[in-house]
This record gives C-alpha cells, sequence and structure tokens, in this order.
C-alpha cells in the first residue's frame, strides 16, 4: 500500500474518532462506531506485515536475478581513475568506484569488478595460493619462477609487500591465482639453512697430527691475508679452491671447519669489525636427484646461498664431502647422465667466484682419483692437501688433546709425575709405544707383492684421528661403568653396617680415583676391541678400493690377507688373490 493510502488510513481513523468523541455515552451509534475503529485498526495491521513481506520478496528477487560480481589482481594505476587489472587471465583497463579511493590500492590485492568492470571493493591480499621457488631475480620488480622439476618458468611482478624485500635464488614465493604476482615470501629454513653447519671455536693447536696439512692450509689462505700488497705486487693470484684427499677418519672435515675459524678470525682482526663464518657442510649424495635439472638447480641454489651470505657480511665456506660421488668422472660413475651435465656446472659457477673473498671451496674425498679432472685443475681447485695418517708423534698430539687434565684418572698416575699433565703425557706415551710397536698381536694385514715379497702392515700403520677418539670413548665408557659398580657397593655398605661379610675399609682418595678413573689398561682394552669390531676383510672384487682407503698404493699387489688370531693355533692369515 502507498503512503497515500497510509495517510487515509490515519485520517479516517481520525475522523471516527472525532464522531465518537461526539457522541453521549450509552448512544448505540458509538458502539457501532468503536466496532468500526477495531476492524479498521486490525486491516492495518495486515497491511503493514503484508508490506514488509512484499519488500523482503522484492530484495531476494532483486539477489537472484543480479549478476555474479568478478574477482580480479589489482595490477597497477594507469590514471586516477583508470587501473590495471587482471581477471581470469585477461587484462583489463577498467573504472574505479568514486568511493574506494586509488592511492589505497596495493599492488597485487584482490579487487572486486562489477557486471561492467568497474571496481567496486578492495578484498586486500590473498591468504592461500600456489608455491613456487625463484630460479633468477631479474632487477627490483621481477622475478623468475619454476616449477619443482625446471620443466617450466614464469616471470612474476612483486607485489607491494614484496617490494622491499630481499629475495634471491632458491627462495619460495606464493603466488596469485592468476600467477601474476609474486605475494608473500615463505619461511623455507629448509631449504635455505639445510647444510648450515656449527663451526666451534677451533684453533690450529686442537687439530693434531697433521702438521703438514695445516702448514700448507696457512701458506694458501694465510699469507694472502696477512700480506695482500705483497701478493698484490707480485700479481699472484690466490687458490680459488682446496682438495683435502685421505684415508677416511683422518680430520678431513675437522680441517675443513678449522679453515673456517682461523680464516674467519684473520679476516676478523684484519677488517676491524665482527665477521662470522658460515660452513656449508654439503654431503655429496644429497645433491643427487632423479629428476632432471634439479641437481643442477640445487648447485646454482648453494652458490648462490653463499654469495647472499657474503653480501650480508659472513664469510661462506663451502665444504663438499665425499666429493667424488658428485664430481666424478663422468663415464665411470652409475649417474653418469646427472654427471656429465652437473661437473660442468659446477665448473661454470667455480669459474665466476673471486677466490677468498666470495666463497672458499674446500672438497673433501677418500678418493681423489675418481674426481673429473676438469675440477682438479689449475684455476679451479688449485691446491691438493694430502691429509696422511698420525704418525706416532701426530698420535700423541690426538690422544692429548681428548685425555684432557679435567678428567678423572687412575690414582696412580699422580704419583708417577709432579702434576697431572706430566703423568697423563708419561701415560699417552707408554700406549703409543705399545700401540705402534712391531709384535705379533698388532699384525693386521700381510700383503704380497708379484715380486713374491711379502709386507705386513700392522695396526700402528693404519691408525686414524677417528679411531683414536673412538679408543678414548671406550675407556671412558669403561671407567664409567666401574665407577657405577663402585657407587652400588658403597651404598649397599652403608645400608648394612654391621654385615660383617660386606663391611670393608674405607678407601683413601687415590684407591677412588683407582676404582673410577681411567687407567691405562682401560685404554689399551679399549684400543685392542676397536681393531676387533673393525676387522672386517671386504670380497676380492673391491680390494684395489679397499687398499685406496687404508692409503696404501695397489700397485704390483697379487695377495692380501688380513690376520686372523686363534687362541689354540697362534696367528695366521686368511687370504685373498686379486
Amino acid at each position: 500500500m502507498s503512503d497515500a493510502g497510509n495517510q487515509g488510513e490515519f485520517d479516517l481513523l481520525d475522523r471516527v474518532d472525532l464522531l465518537i468523541a461526539t457522541l453521549p455515552p450509552g448512544d448505540p451509534t458509538r458502539r457501532d462506531l468503536l466496532e468500526l475503529r477495531r476492524e479498521i485498526s486490525q486491516r492495518e495491521e495486515t497491511f503493514v506485515e503484508a508490506r514488509q513481506m512484499i519488500e523482503k520478496l522484492e530484495e531476494v528477487i532483486k539477489k537472484v536475478t543480479s549478476p555474479a560480481n568478478r574477482i580480479g589482481t589489482f595490477l597497477g594505476s594507469v590514471s586516477k581513475e583508470t587501473a590495471h587489472i587482471v581477471v581470469g587471465g585477461a587484462d583489463y583497463y577498467c573504472n574505479i568506484d568514486p568511493r574506494i579511493p586509488i592511492g589505497k590500492l596495493k599492488k597485487g590485492t584482490r579487487v572486486l569488478v562489477n557486471e561492467a568492470f568497474v571496481i567496486v571493493g578492495d578484498l586486500g591480499f590473498e591468504s592461500a595460493g600456489p608455491v613456487t621457488k625463484i630460479t633468477e631475480v631479474l632487477g627490483t620488480d621481477r622475478l623468475r619462477v619454476g616449477d619443482k622439476h625446471g620443466t617450466q618458468s614464469i616471470v612474476l611482478q612483486r607485489s607491494a609487500d614484496l617490494a622491499k624485500t630481499a629475495l634471491k635464488q632458491g627462495d619460495e614465493v606464493r603466488v596469485d591465482s592468476n600467477y601474476r604476482m609474486a605475494l608473500e615470501m615463505m619461511s623455507t629454513p629448509g631449504s635455505q639453512e639445510h647444510y648450515l653447519d656449527r663451526v666451534p671455536d677451533l684453533p690450529w693447536e686442537k687439530v693434531g697430527g697433521q702438521e703438514q696439512a695445516i702448514a700448507a692450509i696457512k701458506d694458501a689462505i694465510e699469507l694472502p691475508l696477512v700480506h695482500p700488497d705483497l701478493f698484490a705486487k707480485f700479481h699472484h693470484a690466490t687458490p680459488k679452491g682446496f682438495l683435502l684427499y685421505g684415508p677416511p677418519g683422518c680430520g678431513k672435515t675437522l680441517i675443513g671447519k678449522a679453515t673456517a675459524y682461523n680464516l674467519t678470525r684473520q679476516l676478523r682482526e684484519k677488517a676491524g669489525h665482527e665477521m662470522r663464518e658460515y660452513f656449508m657442510h654439503v654431503k655429496g649424495p644429497e645433491i643427487l636427484n632423479m629428476w632432471v635439472g634439479e641437481s643442477e638447480r640445487m648447485v646454482r641454489e648453494i652458490f648462490a646461498t653463499a654469495r647472499e651470505k657474503r653480501r650480508e657480511g659472513f664469510m661462506p665456506f663451502l665444504f663438499i664431502d665425499e666429493a667424488e660421488s658428485i664430481l666424478g668422472t663422468r663415464r665411470a660413475s652409475r649417474y653418469s647422465n646427472i654427471l656429465s651435465t652437473l661437473v660442468p656446472m659446477f665448473c661454470s659457477e667455480m669459474d665466476g667466484i673471486d677466490s677468498l673473498n666470495d666463497v672458499v671451496i674446500i672438497l673433501a674425498s677418500n678418493r681423489a682419483d675418481l674426481i673429473d679432472p676438469a675440477i682438479l685443475r689449475p684455476g679451479r681447485i688449485d691446491r691438493k692437501i694430502k691429509v696422511n695418517r698420525p704418525n706416532k708423534e701426530g698420535a700423541r698430539e690426538i690422544y692429548r688433546i681428548y685425555l684432557t687434565d679435567d678428567l678423572p684418572y687412575d690414582g696412580v698416575l699422580a704419583k708417577e709425575a709432579e702434576n697431572i699433565g706430566a703423568a697423563i703425557d708419561k701415560l699417552i706415551e707408554r700406549l703409543v709405544d705399545w700401540q705402534f710397536a712391531h709384535r705379533d698381536d698388532n699384525k693386521f694385514l700381510e700383503v704380497t707383492l708379484r715380486s713374491g715379497r711379502k709386507e705386513v702392515l700392522y695396526r700402528g700403520d693404519l691408525i686414524s684421528g677417528a679411531i683414536i677418539a673412538s679408543v678414548v670413548e671406550r675407556a671412558k665408557g669403561t671407567a664409567i661403568k666401574r665407577a657405577i659398580r663402585h657407587s652400588e657397593r658403597s651404598e649397599a655398605e652403608s645400608r648394612n653396617p654391621d654385615d660383617e661379610e660386606l663391611t670393608v675399609k674405607p678407601l683413601d682418595s687415590s684407591a677412588s680415583l683407582g676404582m673410577t678413573g681411567i687407567t691405562q689398561q682401560d685404554l689399551q682394552i679399549a684400543f685392542e676391541t676397536e681393531y676387533a669390531e673393525n676387522d672386517i676383510f671386504p670380497p676380492t672384487d673391491i680390494t684395489e678400493d679397499w687398499l685406496k682407503l687404508i692409503d696404501y698404493d695397489p700397485e704390483n699387489v697379487v695377495k692380501i690377507a688380513p690376520v686372523r688370531r686363534s687362541t689354540a693355533q697362534g696367528v695366521h692369515t686368511l687370504g685373498g688373490v686379486i
């Protein structure tokens, strides 16, 4: 009903009220008029309800018949009243509702577009969407991204929120549904810090038995830093990379970390400001990937991360362990299809670095003869440093690093010298002489040459820093178990003071240490156990490889036999012919 009709009803009720007021009480007409007024009021309420229902139906009809609004991505403004948007993959120049200030629209936000393609709403940034990885940063506003397997790449623009964010190759970003804008940098510590390894305080004094290797590294990396003017005067190029090769367990990784610690300390003292090392410990097999191009992408990402960390003020060290697994001869590996492109990629990345200024590259390998010559040529890996097995003097140094003064020792040791340090030195001297002695129970391998001559390798010839560390740990374990038994026995005695069988005289301090400290016998038993558990002879078809690993020249070897021991038959050998 119209407003005029409503006004007519109200006028009618007013006139009826006036008529009722003019009639005296008790007039029959008055009663009829009151009944009429009630009916008019009821009809009026019905009309109001019907009108409200009609209005609701009209709103519903309007909603269900109105066209749907589209959602687009705001790419930028063309003028004060025109915007550049993308809707469903198609670009549009469209007008903007005057009620929406264009200055508040951010690049990459979602906008609501009506049927006339006019922006009528600001929906903010998307909270979900596909995630992809950056393969290249193109200037300050564009990014090149690719999928996991590198089979497709797309160029994206940065959103307003990413305009000032530092991005680099390998970072992951979230993309809008139209694949036009990079909206958000994803937190991916696993991909970027994947290879980061902590470098403890490792001055050269903590690396024992490797004087020649340490001297070679000092000459290669410390002299150019201490005397840069002299190197510039002679136009002497600094080495770009190092190869540490030798038998396993002899400290190649330890030397790599010590290099990082000491070189960074030299740079910090030279520059006069704080600098930290960034030690990227890459295990060779971690890079190998069955997907085409993925291994090469990982190499690019590793070098890009190292360069980025250098720009951030770190000193990056790229330490590649088991280098022969990814940088091996391209035709001699089971992964020849991967290595045929991975080795050239690594060479290309190495050619693009500035030695000792961008990245310090250190390769470590037990089998340097299997590494591709293109990697080892001068100009890439300039220094090949042999990490030998320690001799007697080196073994003493390594033992002294692990057997520190603060450890509990047999109380008898303290009586042999004026101080505990001298006592430990004497203990190590006796232990090393016993280990390197050429006696029958120290024989380990018997090698027969083509000339018929036989050579015997003793346990001391195959010692390594890792074996020494394990021997010390085993001895510590033995002493700990003895200390536990001693403590349990003391507790049992304290609970039964009246039991004559259990009661013993109190132990003095030296006897107590003898019960709980490390003894020479503990170290000797640990040494015997270590070699007994590692006395495993390989099949004869890989004997040459095994001889390389124990740092013995396999040339002219026709037979190799590990020495076996029998309490009944004495020492004997079990041989294998190559």
